[in-house]
């Protein structure tokens, strides 16, 4: 199994395809396995590379380094061992996060796109930014469920997460992926990326952006889209009717075509 190693971390990662490389990044508590219908439609057409961030999937459950700054290091040792160029960040979620702390921390050298899934610049509610998902309150409400009664809350989690209730096959492997993560580490992880602001990086990816959020979104408000729409210096906004906050799984076909075309008009 292929594994990269930061510091006392193995990060588990697939490499497939050949070509453009795209480094697709998954939400908090979850893996590479939610991009199991891009993988062989992208393979035929590009590299694609999917990776289970430190903690999470089949990464070693290392308890330490469970911050967004730590994750985009991660990104930024893969891309150095694999000696990738012009490279297309496709953030998802927390990876949203992920991708523009990369960008803060190593600017848009070796960059050629960025693609952004469903994320506000922000998941923290405060006087200043209504788009977040969390305010103090509801933040300590998550951290509470999570080590009270993990297994009710990642069910309820799994609904918002669609705009249908998935079948009972599907719902049962989010669930075991999402629950590999030991409750501290999830702990650890869901704070810090609650408290992000990444506002004041969102002027300064100079790189193509392709925004895909569901219309049915029930965790980042759509007003969040617009606001990324209306910041990012060079920018698409793509809604997808029939998503919530997996247009990846609720309508693969459009979503992969999407991206795909994004990607050939960057020539």
């Amino acid at each position: 199994m292929p594994y990269f190693n930061v510091g006392d971390a193995q990060v588990y990662y697939e490499d497939h395809g050949q070509g453009q490389p795209i480094i697709f990044i998954h939400g908090v508590w979850m893996s590479s396995r939610f991009f199991k219908k891009q993988i062989p439609y992208f393979a035929q057409r590009h590299r694609i590379i999917t990776v289970d961030m430190r903690g999470h999937g089949r990464s070693a459950k290392v308890h330490t380094g469970h911050t967004i700054a730590a994750y985009a290091r991660d990104i930024h040792t893969l891309i150095q061992g694999l000696e990738l160029k012009d490279v297309i960040l496709l953030g998802w979620s927390m990876g949203a996060f992920v991708v523009w702390d990369y960008v803060k921390q190593f600017g848009t050298e070796g960059l050629k796109a960025t693609v952004i899934v469903e994320e506000s610049a922000s998941d923290y509610k405060q006087a200043d930014w209504p788009l977040g998902a969390f305010d103090f309150q509801e933040l300590c409400g998550v951290m509470a469920a999570v080590q009270t009664d993990r297994a009710a809350f990642v069910h309820e989690l799994i609904n918002l997460m669609f705009k249908d209730a998935p079948a009972e096959e599907d719902r049962q492997w989010m669930f075991d992926e999402i629950t590999r993560l030991p409750e501290t580490i999830a702990s650890a992880i869901l704070f810090d990326q609650t408290v992000q602001d990444y506002r004041p990086v969102l002027p300064t990816v100079n790189v193509p952006s392709l925004l895909c959020f569901g219309r049915d979104e029930k965790l980042i408000p759509i007003a969040a889209a617009k606001h990324l729409e209306q910041t990012l210096p060079n920018t698409r906004l793509v809604f997808f009717e029939h998503s919530g906050h997996c247009p990846f799984l609720e309508e693969p076909d459009k979503f992969n075509q999407e991206v795909d075309a994004f990607i050939r008009s960057l020539g």
